[in-house]
Parts: C-alpha cells; structure tokens; sequence
C-alpha cells in the first residue's frame, strides 16, 4: 500500500482485516517527510478532523484539528528560519506537555532539522552535555519550568549563544513564541530530505556511562503504524492518550507519529505531577478510547481503587516500558474487563515484540515478534537458543541500519557503541528473554543484569513478579551480590508500602513468600529495606548503582 493511500484506507474506509495485513508493506517515497506527507494532506483532505484534545491541571482546554496543526507547525517553521535555523541544526525541546510541542517538532520536520526531545528535568549539566554533544544551535522551552535559567547556565558555561525560545511565557533574552507565531505566514517552500537524513535524535537514559545519542532518519515515523494500528488499536474516531512527556522516546510512540498516521485524535493531559485519581478522571470525562502507560502506573490505578470511575469508554488498553507483572494483568482485567496488551521497542526501535489485534494473549507475555522485523534470541556465542532457554533479543538487519524501517541510524558522533551493538547484520538489544514452545516472549532482563548462583541463570524480573505481589512491598531491586561458595546469591532491595515496618520477621515472609510462589533457588538470601531506590532521570531502577554500592561495601569490610 503507498503512504498516500494509507489515511484512506484506515481513517475513511475502515479498519477491516485485509487493511490491517497492508499495514505490512506500506511504501514511501525516498523523501518521505511526516510532517507534509500526512499532516498536511490530512488537513487538505479534512481539514476538520479532530487531530488533539489538549488540557492542564487548572482546567484550560484546546481543541486542535488537522488544519491548525498543519498551519501552525508552517508559522513554527517559518519562525524558526527567520532566526536561521535550517536544514540539519539540531533544535532542543523542552516543553513538557505543551502543545507547543507538536507545533515545533512537526516545524522542525519540514525545515529538515534535527529534533532533539528532552525532558524538563534536566539538570544544568544534562543541558550542558547535550548542548556540546549534539552541537545544540537552538532550544525552544516552557516558562512552566525552571529550564531557562540551567539553559543559560549551560550558555556561560560553554561560551556559546544559542537562539531560545520561550512558550507559556517570556524571559529576557528569549523570543517569545506563542506571540511570534502569530506573525508568520502559514504557506512555505518544500524543503527536500532523504531518509538518510537526521530528523529526530534521543539521548538514552543509560545505566552506566553518558547517555548515547540515538539518531532517526525520515522514514523512522512510518513504523509506527503497526505501533498505533496493530498494537494500541487507535479509533480513527476516538481519543488515544499516552501518559509520557514529550521529552521521552514514548511520546513518538502514543503521542505522534502512528496515531496521526492512522487520522486518530490524541488527548494531551499536561500535568506536573502524577496523581492516579486525576488520570482516571480525564478518562472517565473525556472518553478515552484507547490507553497506553508503563506498568507502575497501572499499579497506582488498582492500590488507587478504579471502581468509582466510568471506564467504560476504553477499549483498548496497553503496556510498555517494563515487564508487566502477571498479577497487575489479572487485577485490571478484573477491574475493566480488558487485558493490558503489553509490547517491547526500544528507543533504538519501534515496537519489535508485542501482543498484536486479534492475536491470542498470555498475561505477563511480551507477545511475539512483529512482522516488521527478523527477531531471534540468540546465546553468548551467538547461536539461536531452543525453547524456554535465556537468550539476548537481536534483530538482523542483513540490508543495513537505514533501510529497516523504525530502526535507528546510528549512535550520533559515536562510532564505537554503534559497532559494538551492531555488527554483522545483527542489532543487540542488550535485553534478554526466552521463548516457550507456542512463540510468546517472557522478559528476562538486561544482558548485564543476569545473576548467576550456583549454576543458575537467574533474571531480576522474575523474582521482582513475584516480590511485587506481597502486600508489603511497593518496589523493589534485585541485583546479584558476590558469595564465595556460590557466585553470586540474590539480593532484594526493597522500599515497602506505608502499613509496613522493616523487620527481621518481615524479612523471613518476603523470602519465604517467594520459595512458596517460584522456584526456591531463586528467592532473595539478602534483603535490604530502603526508602527509596537509585533511578535513571527516565525513572529506570538503576540496579547497576545498586550492585556497585554492595561491591563497594564487601571490599570496605575486607580490608577490615
């Protein structure tokens, strides 16, 4: 099916089965761009359709169709160019939720820019490494946060005078965006790319080390449609609502690119901080139809009590992020009647395994491998493992990186890390799983965090499950601890829910709980109660931080 027939097909004419299976081979032309190959063609074919619902915690509310995402990302773009910036300069967001966003990234688009998403938690020196790394000529940011001054923090401190500007308010030194806009034409020149160029690039919240550059080229959104159509199964008609900032690689995934090709509506809800009643409350108000979160956030949802709410316009609902939890699944489709469809991507990828429209489930599964990409599980000397054996995911890419659609570039400016995760045709995720004998994947955990105690391979996630299911435990760590005897032996840290106080009896429940529940080898010989536990600025548990505290703390008692 040709790109120009794909709105057609699944917004006009209906999602049948035959559409869906087309979906497959979508084609795009070379110069491919998202932003006037399906904004602007869905606002000239129907500039009404409703492209976003956008709404904050003190009540305002926006109403955008396709016309004016189309008309205001020309303004932005416009905007932007007449503050020089063009054709590969690498332009900074920072805008939370704003529908500011949208205006820019989809500008950005049409100049041929480079798009950088990042997160208004950032700290001065993120904005620093990010600024120098990826050579920042612009940063467009929301006064709704202190990001401006760690901004010119960031300038002082490198000597470099970028162009800034500022949406939901002004600073001196800063071009006043929501004000300027206004001012711009709303027609613009075509400005050509190829889908080797630069058009969206993430830094990864690594567990170790400074975060790498993740670059995407032009064809990139085009794989997320089976994203949005056969995964999160968008109504064209309905309001799809994706909880994550736009500073993460999850935005493109439930708040762009997929949905949008599809023609459906996306629902912004711009709010500071995560409050499970008050999410539940914009679905149950404005009629949310399908739903995508990572799994800790459907957990707030069952601890929160869902039954005072009106669900019942959802009708889709899936998880992505982490390993989901068996008993999470069973609790929410108790709830709603609906099963959480979980997937898996990276911000490398698009979605690669995942439980797919019309497909059967099995909760706590990744699903199976979508049609889009050469999937395998592969062991340390890179053979295929049989069934219900441990191996790393990989993708083959025997054509090459650029030519596999949703599959990163390269590592921006790092051609070491780009060799070493890909080399001979074969992409490492660095994530590991096994496959049971019907195809269904089950999560392991990261290729660095499998323990190894007396013969066994053991992944954190597991033992995690099952922790998570004890009342008295809100998160929770495992991570492997050095032992002479066995290797390693399995270390639980966990922070417990408020009714709970640490204790030694607590202690012998957790672990006897888990002996009870999975296989005894594989219950915590140490647990530690914490208050918190170490995350990345995405919010990942660092269990590498953890690891090296312990290592850090046997070494200390040896010298004693």
């Amino acid at each position: 099916m040709e790109i120009r027939n794909f709105y057609k097909q699944f917004c006009r004419e209906g999602f049948d089965e035959q559409n869906r299976l087309n979906a497959f081979e979508v084609t795009a032309p070379d110069d491919f761009n998202f932003a006037y190959d399906v904004v602007d063609a869905i606002a000239a074919l129907e500039p009404e359709r409703r492209a976003m619902v956008w709404t904050n915690e003190q009540g305002a509310e926006r109403l955008f169709s396709f016309r004016d995402i189309s008309e205001y990302s020309t303004r932005a773009a416009n905007l932007f160019k007449a503050h020089g910036i063009g054709k590969g300069d690498a332009v900074m967001l920072i805008l939370k939720r704003n529908y500011q966003f949208w205006f820019s990234i989809l500008a950005l688009h049409k100049l041929g820019a480079v798009a950088i998403p990042a997160t208004h938690l950032l700290t001065e020196k993120d904005i620093v490494y990010r600024i120098q790394s990826a050579n920042v000529k612009a940063v467009v940011c929301t006064a709704e946060c202190s990001s401006h001054s760690f901004i010119d923090g960031a300038e002082r401190e490198l000597g470099v005078s970028l162009v800034k500007f500022s949406a939901m308010g002004s600073f001196p030194g800063y071009v006043d965006f929501d004000a300027e806009i206004e001012k711009q034409p709303a027609q613009m020149k075509r400005v050509p790319v190829t889908k080797t160029d630069g058009m969206l690039l993430y830094f990864t919240s690594g567990t170790t080390g400074n975060p790498k550059m993740v670059l995407h080229g032009y064809h990139y959104p085009l794989a997320h449609i089976v994203t949005a159509v056969h995964w999160q199964n968008v109504d064209p008609d309905g309001l799809h609502l994706t909880l994550a900032e736009t500073g993460w690689g999850k935005a493109a995934w439930g708040k762009l690119y997929g949905q949008w090709l599809a023609g459906a509506g996306i629902f912004v809800y711009d709010f500071e901080k995560f409050v499970p009643s008050d999410v539940l409350r914009m679905i149950e108000k404005y009629r949310i139809t399908t739903f995508c979160a990572p799994p800790t956030i459907f957990r707030f949802f069952i601890k929160e009590g869902m039954a005072d709410y009106d669900l019942s316009s959802l009708q889709y609902v899936t998880t992505a992020g982490e390993a989901v939890n068996e008993e999470v699944c069973r609790r929410f489709q108790e709830l709603t009647g609906l099963a959480l469809m979980e997937g898996f991507g990276q911000t490398e990828t698009t979605l690669t395994v995942g439980n797919l429209v019309g497909n059967p489930i099995k909760p706590g599964s990744m699903g199976r491998p979508s049609p889009l990409y050469d999937i395998d599980l592969i062991d340390e000397d890179g053979q295929p493992v049989a069934d219900n054996q441990v191996g790393e995911i990989v993708v083959h890419t025997k054509n090459g990186s650029q030519l596999i659609p949703g599959m990163f570039l390269c590592y921006s400016s790092d051609e070491q890390n780009t060799d070493r995760v890909w080399r001979d045709g074969v992409y490492h995720t660095g994530d590991t799983a096994y496959r049971d004998e019907d195809g269904f994947f089950w999560y392991v955990g990261r290729t660095d965090d499998i323990i190894k105690s007396s013969g066994y391979r053991i992944g954190p996630f597991e033992v995690e499950s099952v922790l998570m299911e004890h009342p008295a435990v809100l998160e929770c760590a495992v991570t492997g601890v050095p032992d002479e005897i066995r290797g390693q032996v399995v270390k639980a840290t966990i922070v417990l829910t408020s009714k709970y106080q640490p204790s030694d009896a607590l202690k012998k429940e957790i672990q006897d709980f888990v002996k009870r529940t999975t296989a005894p080898y594989k219950y915590p010989r140490v647990v530690e109660f914490v208050d918190e536990l170490p995350k990345t600025i995405s919010g990942k548990i660092r269990r590498v931080e953890i690891a090296q505290r312990d290592k850090a703390r046997l070494a200390e008692q040896k010298k004693q």
